[in-house]
């Protein structure tokens, strides 16, 4: 087993979720000036886009890029062809990530109904005929994680956890749903529970994910489950200070504020802020996905539903800065 930078983290781990079209090059940049986690990941990247010769570069400007400011980095992938994951890995070694982890836990229809992501835990031979030409691909120089879900239509944890340790990845993320569930209830720690009891005596790391908000709260999952440590998704909108320790109550409106347009300013320039029509052709991404942030940025602010709305019609980060300094002078 390679475990990499994985052996050296200190314990508990507290990891920031791979999530589509938020944990980008310049999110992950601003979570980073103002607390790091242990681990960052990028978003999931289609093994199939990286390896067509067609999309392979808009793909590799679009996902992965990333600074000095963001390590250790592991690059999350998804797909269904082994030959598809090593060619990435080998590439994923190349461009210098600190680890590969494999996406097998996520339920979108545009994912599933390929048989990838979650929809592995029903095909489990090809999910370890994945992981091992992962392994192969990264040589012994990357560690190799997974990242899953209890299972696809039913709780299948057992069977599935059995599975992916024989081919003993560095970690296991465990999300403690099945796929059809989404996020509707409550993530069943128990199951999680469960999986690090199957896992006790192998060298592979457990975390845990699912309705965690706080450092405090991980700590508690940790204690209560045995876990090394916790993965944290959407508790990170609305208080980008979490890994800081800080609770959301500690930021002063005006902290908020200026982090809403540096955040602005930064996408623009690592970004270019072109329409979505442009976008999507040169690899960049458009302004307009930068609104999820500016709903999380002014979550708590009193009286800012007509800024919130206002930034929803921003076109470039000069008309953020502009609506903030317009709110700022009026409240």
């Amino acid at each position: 087993m390679v475990q990499g930078f994985w052996e050296q983290l200190e314990k508990p781990i507290f990891a920031l979720a791979p999530l589509h079209d938020v944990t980008d090059h310049v999110f992950r940049q601003m979570i980073a000036r103002k607390g790091k986690p242990s681990v960052f990941f990028t978003e999931f990247t289609s093994t199939d886009g990286l390896c067509h010769e067609v999309s392979h570069e808009k793909m590799v400007d679009r996902y992965l890029r990333f600074t000095e400011d963001e390590r250790p980095l592991v690059a999350q992938i998804w797909g269904t062809r082994p030959e598809y994951f090593r060619q990435t890995a080998e590439l994923l070694v190349r461009l210098g990530f600190d680890g590969i982890d494999i996406n097998m836990g996520c339920p979108e229809k545009s994912a599933v109904k390929h048989g990838a992501c979650s929809a592995l835990s029903e095909t489990p031979e090809l999910a370890q005929q994945i992981i091992r030409a992962t392994q192969e691909g990264a040589a012994g120089k990357l560690p190799v994680s997974v990242k899953i879900r209890l299972g696809f239509r039913e709780n299948l944890i057992e069977e599935w956890m059995r599975y992916l340790l024989e081919c003993e990845p560095a970690v296991i993320t465990v999300h403690g749903r099945i796929a059809k569930h989404m996020s509707r209830y409550p993530a069943d720690w128990e199951s999680i529970g469960r999986a690090v009891e199957i896992a006790r005596g192998s060298d592979t790391i457990i975390l845990g994910n699912g309705d965690v908000k706080t450092l405090e709260e991980g700590k508690e999952k940790v204690r209560d489950y045995g876990v090394d440590g916790v993965m944290y998704g959407r508790g990170i909108f609305g208080n980008h200070w979490l890994f800081s320790g800080r609770s959301i109550e500690e930021v002063s409106e005006e902290e908020k504020l200026q982090a809403l347009v540096d955040h602005a300013k930064l996408y623009e320039k690592e970004y270019s802020g072109r329409p979505a029509s442009q976008s999507a052709s040169r690899g960049r991404r458009g302004f307009h996905v930068l609104r999820k942030h500016f709903k999380a940025y002014t979550l708590g602010i009193e009286g800012a539903k007509e800024l919130r709305a206002a930034l929803m019609k921003a076109k470039d980060s000069n008309e953020v800065e502009e609506m903030v300094q317009t709110w700022r002078e009026l409240a």
